[in-house]
Parts: structure tokens; C-alpha cells; sequence
């Protein structure tokens, strides 16, 4: 039987990571680690996330996928994405401004890597007084200027930066180049993806004193020249009520701040839900039972739950695929 499903984060060192996932999201890290992410769900190969709840503790997402089909993912999901599941959902603590970095569309991606491109978004749950990130050029640029930056180093002076606030939330789709600044906590979806582009990583070495790899020719066929449009939203929290953040082909992603009760109704709804809960503590009350929630946690709603019940004082993001 299905019922809402936990998984083991799969943590990931980063040079540019610290320990907030412990801090802040109640994460059990490893000492003396720069843990820079934590991937939540993930059916991105040899990431595979795998159950820590209840009777189907042990299984990965692609196994239950195998099994359940439609029932846990949606029908029209699986049909379209068969045993592969859509989205990652990380946690990100950049104690160190990220690479400058562009994703490939579905198109190129599937004709280089054999994968799905990489559109997502980012979701601010705490930022150090007077952090920002870089989202697109902030004009028009050619490819021979963008060329001519990326090799004398003034790449940077091309982005537009954009201050950030707790709450923030941006849209990127693929092709915007961008990058997290220092000093920021981040909550992100996405595509299921792993192909990034690297094109500036600010003069940084590791600790050998090598420069990591960058990816400057494979990056140019990716990269949208135009400056985006205001990607940046923020959603102001209504107690029980589900705020819209984002949508877009591959994902919907709300704010469901809950305050004592709240139904939700998802028979009108083909596809799982992910709650990623950003602050306090809840019961997921399902047809079967109840699982608890905490801040830090990220737990996978089966598609055939028509409704669920979310008791206690906590908020969410609540994600699916329309």
C-alpha cells in the first residue's frame, strides 16, 4: 500500500558549501564537510532516492515507480515520463557565491547528454543582509561579446544582480545564465536533470590549487543573449490558503502556510505532490494513517491520495506536475 514517502537526503560537498543544512534545516551532516546541497528527491541515475518510511523503507524511487506506475506518480506522468522521475528537489546553502553557469533546453540536452534539459526555480528561505544572485545579462549581448568577457574575466559585469529577501522566489528557464550568491539558503526545483554548464567560477581553486573545469564552447549553443524578463516573484503567505509561486510546463509550485487545519483537495489532480516544509512541524493525515512533517524534510504524495489533511502550525511548498 502507498502512503506518503520519505526520503534519505543524499548529501553533496561542494567548495562553495558550509553546514546551514545542519544549522537552519535540522540536516545530520558530516563534520568538517562544506555540504552544499542536499538532494531531497532525486531520479536522476546513481542519485537515486530511496525510501526511509514505513513498510517500502529500502526501495528507490524507480523501483515504486516500476511497481505503482500511475498510481504514485499519476497516469499522465507515467505516460510521459514512464520509470523516470520528473523532478529534483534540492536544498542549497551556498556559504560562497556559485559558479556563473547555464543549462541546456530539453532539445540540446537530449541530443548531447541524452537527457532532459534543466528549467527550475529558486526559492529564498534565508539570505545574510545584502546577499544577491545573478539571473541573465542585464542587455543584450552578442555572442562575440560574451565570448570576449568570459576570456578576459569581466563576465560578472554582463549579469544583472538581483538582491535578495527570505521568501524571494526566481524562475529560470533554460538557457538563462546565472548564479547563487554568497550567503544564501536555497530550496530548489527542477527538471530532473544533471547537465550544467560552468563558464566563470570567479577565479576560485580548490584545495589542490586547480581551477575546476569549465565548459565555455559547449555553453554558447545554450545560452539565451536576450535579457529575461522580471523572473523574480515574491508570494505573500495566507494562513490555509495555497498561494501560487510558480508555473510552468514542468512544474507548479505553491506556498501553503498552514495554521491549526487545512484540506487539500487533489482529485482534480493527475499527479503526485511534494511538500517541501520550509518552517514549523505538521501531521500528513491520508487515507491510511498520518506521517509527520518537519522543517528541513521533503515528503512525496501519492497520486491516488484524492485529499490530504495537514494539522499543526507549519508551511510548505507544495509542488506537483499539471
Amino acid at each position: 500500500m502507498l502512503y506518503p514517502l520519505k526520503f534519505k537526503p543524499r548529501l553533496k560537498e561542494r567548495i562553495w558549501g558550509g553546514n546551514a543544512l545542519e544549522t537552519e534545516m535540522g540536516k545530520q551532516l558530516p563534520a568538517g564537510r562544506k555540504i552544499g546541497e542536499s538532494w531531497e528527491i532525486s531520479g536522476v541515475q546513481k542519485d537515486i532516492s530511496v525510501v526511509v518510511n514505513g513498510d517500502l523503507a529500502g526501495n528507490d524511487l524507480q523501483e515504486l515507480i516500476e511497481v505503482y506506475m500511475g498510481d504514485l506518480v499519476g497516469d499522465h506522468v507515467y505516460n510521459k515520463y514512464g520509470v523516470e522521475f520528473p523532478l529534483l528537489i534540492k536544498l542549497i546553502d551556498a556559504r560562497d557565491v556559485l559558479s556563473i553557469q547555464v543549462h541546456p533546453d530539453d532539445e540540446l540536452a537530449r541530443e548531447r547528454h541524452n537527457s532532459y534539459g534543466k528549467t527550475e526555480m529558486w526559492y529564498v528561505l534565508a539570505a545574510d543582509p545584502g546577499a544577491s544572485l545573478y539571473v541573465g545579462f542585464n542587455r543584450t549581448v552578442t555572442r562575440d561579446e560574451y565570448l570576449d568577457a568570459v576570456s578576459n574575466g569581466t563576465l560578472p559585469s554582463l549579469l544583472r544582480e538581483e538582491k535578495v529577501r527570505p521568501g524571494d522566489s526566481f524562475f529560470i528557464p533554460a538557457g538563462t545564465i546565472h548564479a547563487i550568491g554568497k550567503g544564501l539558503l536555497i530550496a530548489e526545483i527542477q527538471q530532473t536533470s544533471d547537465v550544467t554548464y560552468r563558464v566563470d567560477d570567479w577565479g576560485r581553486v580548490d584545495d589542490n590549487g586547480n581551477p575546476r573545469e569549465l565548459h565555455t564552447e559547449l555553453a554558447v549553443d545554450a545560452i539565451d543573449f536576450r535579457p529575461p524578463h522580471d523572473l523574480k516573484t515574491h508570494a505573500v503567505a495566507v494562513p490555509n490558503e495555497s498561494v501560487p509561486v510558480e508555473e510552468c510546463r514542468y512544474f507548479t509550485t505553491n506556498l501553503l502556510q498552514v495554521s491549526d487545519s487545512v484540506e487539500r483537495d487533489y482529485s482534480a489532480l493527475d499527479s503526485f505532490v511534494i511538500y517541501i516544509c520550509i518552517d514549523g512541524e505538521l501531521n500528513v493525515c491520508y487515507s491510511g494513517g498520518s506521517e509527520t512533517l518537519s522543517k528541513g524534510e521533503t515528503m512525496l504524495i501519492p497520486a491516488q491520495e484524492d485529499s490530504i489533511e495537514l494539522d499543526g502550525e507549519g508551511t510548505v511548498l507544495e509542488v506537483y506536475v499539471d
